[in-house]
């Protein structure tokens, strides 16, 4: 029998940048353990998004993952368990390597204070089971309710954590938790809506299409119909639907980073990251056929001046609104 060698331990902040480099980007500015903390309750999260949004496996399979992911995290099966599961995946795909690595971020997550633990292992475990509640159900999206549902498994679940973690480290955030944590529901919905948006026809071509049905019914259309060359002035409205509901999200976003005390800049930079990122991600996306065709990105220079921008001037909320309006004009 054939004994696969094991992987080769990564520095936590290393896997990240693995997996996403948005990401990576924006927990840089937060003080050192915060900024551990984060890192390690991200990569617990990707390890499910792996499981649950690779193209390599069945259905069944992944479902089958997600739970073993999730009695790992309760203590009912060891931390070596996942990778023996995962031998047989090409070791050249990065996500697939941060989740070979599961044993070594527990042990990470073990170092954390309990009541930090017991928050992320929660959220966690919330969210794999909901993965795994799609991937039984299937790539069917009948309503905005669905959609909704699905993505606050995948993303709304990350603004809950993140706001438990900054609250445990801040007291004053710790008073504005019950504000908050709405709040950072929507940053998360905002955040994944604009990623549907623009992963539309890579998710199509994997065979899911986030886009509820009731929104392509008001325009005669059934979900894969979307692509089809012939329905793409058509196609467009049901974009254009998708991004007015990502705008209703991000607004919140902005509420939320507002809300947090203007002297925790570094705290606030972190979040205005991402939420500039997709405010400026769906102005190019707005009407863009690309958003059907292959994929809408923001220019290197378009990040480079939102981190610097909101780095010197990011401590105005009145600023905030400013440039928010400026970044999503066509």
């Amino acid at each position: 029998m054939h004994t696969q060698s094991p992987a080769r331990s990564l520095d936590p902040r290393m896997m990240v940048q693995l997996v996403s480099r948005t990401f990576a980007l924006s927990i840089e500015p937060l003080p050192a353990l915060l900024r551990d903390t984060t890192t390690i309750a991200y990569l617990m999260f990707r390890i499910a998004d792996f499981l649950e949004d690779n193209t390599i496996m069945t259905p069944q399979r992944k479902v089958e993952l997600l739970n073993l992911w999730i009695n790992m995290l309760g203590g009912e099966a060891g931390p070596e368990a996942l990778v023996e599961h995962l031998a047989d995946v090409d070791p050249g795909d990065q996500e697939a390597a941060v989740a070979k690595q599961a044993s070594d971020v527990l042990a990470h997550l073990r170092k954390l204070p309990p009541e930090l633990q017991k928050y992320i292992v929660t959220e966690v475990r919330e969210s794999a089971a909901g993965m795994a509640r799609w991937q039984v159900r299937g790539p069917v999206v009948i309503d905005e309710a669905d959609l909704d549902d699905y993505m606050f498994e995948v993303a709304g679940r990350v603004g809950h954590l993140l706001t438990h973690i900054f609250a445990y480290y801040f007291r004053p955030i710790k008073d504005l938790q019950e504000e908050l944590m709405p709040l950072s529901r929507e940053f998360g919905l905002a955040l994944q809506t604009v990623n549907i948006i623009r992963g539309l026809h890579k998710d199509y071509e994997r065979g899911w299409i986030y886009v509820p049905q009731s929104f392509c019914a008001e325009v005669g259309l059934n979900p894969p119909d979307l692509f089809q060359p012939e329905n793409l002035e058509v196609a467009m409205e049901v974009v254009n639907t998708l991004a007015d509901k990502a705008e209703r999200h991000l607004r919140n976003g902005l509420a939320y980073i507002q809300k947090i005390p203007r002297r925790y800049h570094r705290l606030r930079v972190a979040a205005m990251w991402p939420l500039f990122f997709a405010v400026r991600t769906l102005a190019v996306s707005r009407g863009n056929r690309c958003v059907l065709e292959s994929e809408a990105k923001i220019t290197r220079d378009d990040v480079k001046a939102i981190m610097s921008e909101t780095w010197r001037m990011g401590w105005s909320n009145q600023w905030l609104e400013s440039y928010y309006e400026r970044l999503r004009a066509p």
